[in-house]
C-alpha cells in the first residue's frame, strides 16, 4: 500500500464506505491522510451529572427520551433527557433532527460535550456533540478528532479507516526545507499528521497545528514573493510625471481630493515612472472615490499617448464609470468610449476602429473588452474594478492586448484586512482610501425588532415625501414555506398592496433578464421609483445619491461584509442617510449586527468579519478557486509574520524550490491563483 492506493483497497472499506468517502472527495490514501480534523473534542475531564456546573462540560450518560418538533419555520428543536447514576439532565439541539435517530431506542452510553447554560428558564446542555462510548479511542487521554461532515461523512467511520493507515503516517515524506524546520523549531511533517489524527496530549496538538498552519502560510507567502520577483524582471511602459497635467486636472474637479486620494494617486504616478509594470491594489471603502484616482492616472497616461482600459463587472457599473470619467477628462480633450453588450452594429464597429487608431484614449467596458476584435493602438494602463469578480484568465486576456505589459490597477470596494492582503496578495503594492469625501455624512445604522417595523415605515414615508428614495433588501427571490425568511416577491406585493400603496415601487432580482435588470436600475437612478425592493443583486458601486434609506430584511442572516456593502448603496449624496437592520425575530441581536450598528469603518468591520467567518467571501473564492487552508487562520497575524520572514529568507538564499516536489506544486498553484499580472 502507498499514498496513491485507492481507499477501496484498504482493509475494512466496503462499497458503501468507499462511496461515502468518494462523495466527500476522498479517493486515495493520501487524500484521507490530508483530511485533517477541524477540531479535537477533549473528553479528558468527564463529570457526573450531579457535579455539573455552567460552562463547557462533558458527561458520560444514556439518553432516556428524545423528540424533535418544528418550533417555527426554519427552526427544528430536538430535546432529550440524559441520565447517569447520579441524576438527569436536559439537552437541546437546534436544527439537528438527526440526533433523534442517533440516540433514540438505544441503551448505549455516550459522551456528551457542550455548553451547560441557563436558557429558556432552565439549565440545559446546548448543542452537545455525542460520541458513542464504545467508539472512543482506547488511550486514556481521550482527545477525539472531529472531521468535517462533508456530504454526511461521519467522524467514527473516518477514524476507523485511519486506524488501518496509521503505519503509513510514520513514513510520510518531509515537504519543508530542513533549514526552515530547524530555525522555526517545527515538528516534522509525519509526526504532525499522525498527532492530528491520533493525539495523545493537548500540547502535542498545538505543536502539530503550528507546524501544519505554518506550512500552509509559507506556501502562500512564498508564491507571493516569487510573483513579485518575476514581475520585477518584466519591462513596462515608462510614463513620466508631469506636474502641470496633474495640477490642471485636480484644479477643475468640483470637490477637494481627500488626503488618502492624494496619497494613492502619488503612489500610482510614481509606479508609472518605473521601468517595471505597476501591480497595485487600490482598496477603497464604499463611497471613498476610487474612480477619481483612476481618472487622474488615466489623464497622465493620455498626456503621453497611452490608452487606458477600465473593465467593470456589469453594464450599469461600466456606464456609470464612463459618465464619471467623461465629465472629468473631456475638458482636456481626452476621449472616453463605452464598450458594452448594448453597443451594437455600426456604433460598435466605429468604436473598434477608434480604439485601434488611438482616437479613443480611455475605453470603459465589461467582458466585451477582452474580445479578439478589440485592438488598442498603445494600451499603457489597465484598471480592473471589483477585480475579485474576474478570473485570472479574463484579466490576462486584457493585459495581453499590449506590446509591453501595461500598468495594472485593481480596485475593490471590499476592504481587505491587512493579514488577508499580506497572504492573498502577498508583496503586491497596496493603496488604501480610508477617508470619505468631506460632504458625506456617516450613515445612521439601527437594529430593528420586527415589532417596531411600523415606526420605521413612518420615517420612510417622510423621507419619500421629502423627495428621497429607499432600498428594501431581501435575501430570497421566491417564498419558501420551510423558513421564515422574507422573499423579494412577497415583500414587493405586501408593500405595494398595503403600507406603500400610494408610492411607486420597483422590483429587482437575479432571475430577471439582464436587460430588465439594467432598465429597473436605470429607472430607479432616474427617480422613477420611490422604493426599490431588491435582492443583493443591487450592484456594488452603483451611485444613486438620492437614495437615503435602506431596510435589510432578515439582517441577522447576512454576513458582516455583505451588510456593509449593501449599506454603502445609501449615503452617497449630501443628505443624511439611514440603514435599518430588520431582525428575523425578537431574539438578542448577533455580534455582527451589533458591530455594524456601531461602526461605518469598512476596514475595522473587515477585520471583525475575518475573525467571525474566515477568508472565503472577502477573497472571492468562487472566482479564484479555494485557498487550501485547513489549519491556518488568516487572523493569526503573528504566524503570518513568521511565515513571511521565512519565505523571504528562502528566496534570498537562492535555494532551489524544485527539489521539494510537493511544496513546489502548491507554490506554483498559488502563484497562478494570486497573481494580478
Amino acid at each position: 500500500m502507498n499514498l496513491l492506493t485507492s481507499l477501496e483497497q484498504v482493509k475494512g472499506v466496503g462499497p458503501k464506505t468507499a462511496e461515502q468517502l468518494r462523495a466527500a472527495g476522498l479517493h486515495t490514501v493520501n487524500d484521507l491522510l490530508m483530511f485533517l480534523p477541524r477540531r479535537h473534542e477533549d473528553f479528558t475531564n468527564v463529570v457526573k451529572i450531579a457535579d455539573i456546573s455552567p460552562g463547557k462540560m462533558t458527561i458520560k450518560a444514556r439518553c432516556e427520551k428524545i423528540s424533535t418538533r418544528m418550533v417555527r419555520r426554519g427552526l427544528k428543536l430536538t430535546t432529550a433527557v440524559l441520565v447517569d447514576d447520579t441524576g438527569k439532565l436536559n439537552a437541546v439541539w437546534f436544527n439537528q433532527p438527526y440526533r433523534t435517530q442517533q440516540l433514540a431506542g438505544t441503551n448505549d452510553e455516550f459522551y456528551f460535550s457542550g455548553e451547560f447554560e441557563f436558557q429558556y428558564n432552565r439549565y440545559q446542555l446546548t448543542n452537545p456533540s455525542a460520541e458513542t462510548a464504545k467508539d472512543m479511542p482506547v488511550q486514556a487521554d481521550r482527545l477525539l478528532p472531529v472531521y468535517r461532515a462533508v456530504h454526511g461523512l461521519k467522524s467514527p467511520m473516518v477514524r476507523k479507516v485511519l486506524e488501518e493507515l496509521r503505519p503509513l503516517m510514520s513514513v510520510l515524506p518531509e515537504t519543508m526545507p530542513p533549514e526552515i524546520i530547524a530555525t522555526e523549531k517545527l515538528m516534522d511533517r509525519a509526526n504532525a499528521i499522525s498527532t492530528m489524527h491520533f493525539p495523545k496530549k493537548q500540547e502535542d496538538v498545538v505543536a502539530a497545528r503550528d507546524r501544519l498552519a505554518f506550512e500552509e502560510l509559507f506556501q502562500l507567502l512564498l508564491a507571493s514573493q516569487l510573483n513579485k520577483q518575476e514581475n520585477a524582471k518584466l519591462e513596462g511602459w515608462h510614463i513620466p510625471f508631469e506636474q502641470h497635467v496633474v495640477k490642471d486636472f485636480v484644479a477643475q474637479l468640483p470637490f477637494e481630493l481627500t488626503s488618502a486620494q492624494r496619497r494613492a494617486a502619488w503612489d500610482i504616478l510614481q509606479d508609472f515612472e518605473a521601468q517595471v509594470p505597476m501591480n497595485r491594489l487600490l482598496q477603497g471603502d464604499v463611497g471613498s472615490g476610487k474612480t477619481v484616482v483612476a481618472g487622474l492616472a488615466a489623464r497622465q497616461a493620455a498626456s503621453h499617448g497611452y490608452q487606458t482600459a477600465l473593465m467593470a463587472p456589469t453594464e450599469i457599473l461600466a456606464t456609470q464609470h464612463a459618465e464619471t470619467l467623461d465629465k472629468m477628462l473631456s475638458p482636456f480633450g481626452v476621449k472616453v468610449g463605452l464598450l458594452i453588450g448594448s453597443v451594437k452594429g455600426k456604433a460598435r464597429a466605429t468604436l473598434y476602429e477608434q480604439i485601434e487608431n488611438g482616437e479613443v484614449d480611455v475605453v470603459v467596458g465589461t467582458h466585451a473588452l477582452i474580445q479578439d476584435k478589440v485592438k488598442f493602438k498603445q494600451l499603457g494602463f489597465v484598471v480592473i474594478d471589483e477585480q475579485h469578480r474576474f478570473g485570472v484568465e479574463q484579466r490576462q486576456k486584457l493585459l495581453d492586448k499590449s506590446k509591453h505589459l501595461p500598468h495594472l490597477l485593481a480596485m475593490t470596494a471590499t476592504p481587505i484586512p491587512r493579514s488577508l492582503a499580506l497572504t492573498v496578495y502577498g508583496e503586491l503594492e497596496v493603496s488604501i482610501l480610508n477617508e470619505r469625501p468631506a460632504n458625506r455624512l456617516p450613515i445612521i445604522t439601527k437594529i430593528i425588532s420586527p415589532i417596531s417595523a411600523k415606526t420605521i415605515y413612518g420615517h420612510i414615508d417622510q423621507e419619500i415625501a421629502a423627495g428621497r428614495q429607499v432600498y428594501v433588501i431581501c435575501s430570497l427571490i421566491d417564498e419558501n414555506p420551510d423558513n421564515d425568511i422574507k422573499s423579494v416577491q412577497a415583500e414587493y406585493k405586501r408593500l405595494k398592496n398595503s403600507v406603500f400603496g400610494h408610492r411607486s415601487i420597483g422590483l429587482l432580482h437575479g432571475k430577471l433578464p439582464a436587460s430588465d435588470k439594467e432598465q429597473v436600475m436605470h429607472d430607479f437612478k432616474n427617480n422613477k421609483y420611490d422604493i426599490l425592493v431588491s435582492t443583493t443583486v443591487v450592484e456594488v458601486g452603483v451611485d444613486v445619491p438620492n437614495a437615503t434609506v435602506m431596510i435589510i430584511e432578515n439582517a441577522d442572516r447576512f454576513g458582516l461584509s455583505q451588510l456593509h456593502q449593501l449599506r454603502g448603496r445609501v449615503g452617497r449624496g449630501d443628505h443624511q442617510s439611514y440603514c435599518y437592520l430588520m431582525m428575523s425575530s425578537t431574539n438578542k441581536p448577533t455580534e455582527r449586527l451589533r458591530e455594524i450598528e456601531k461602526s461605518n469603518d469598512g476596514f475595522y468591520l473587515a477585520e471583525v468579519d475575518l475573525k467571525l467567518r474566515g477568508p472565503g467571501e472577502i477573497y472571492g473564492k468562487a472566482q479564484h478557486g479555494a485557498l487550501n487552508l485547513q489549519i491556518a487562520t488568516l487572523a493569526d497575524t503573528q504566524l503570518i509574520s513568521r511565515a513571511q520572514k521565512a519565505a523571504k529568507r528562502f528566496v534570498e538564499s537562492g535555494s532551489d524550490l524544485l527539489q521539494y516536489k510537493e511544496l513546489a506544486a502548491q507554490v506554483q498553484y498559488y502563484q497562478r491563483l494570486t497573481t494580478l499580472n
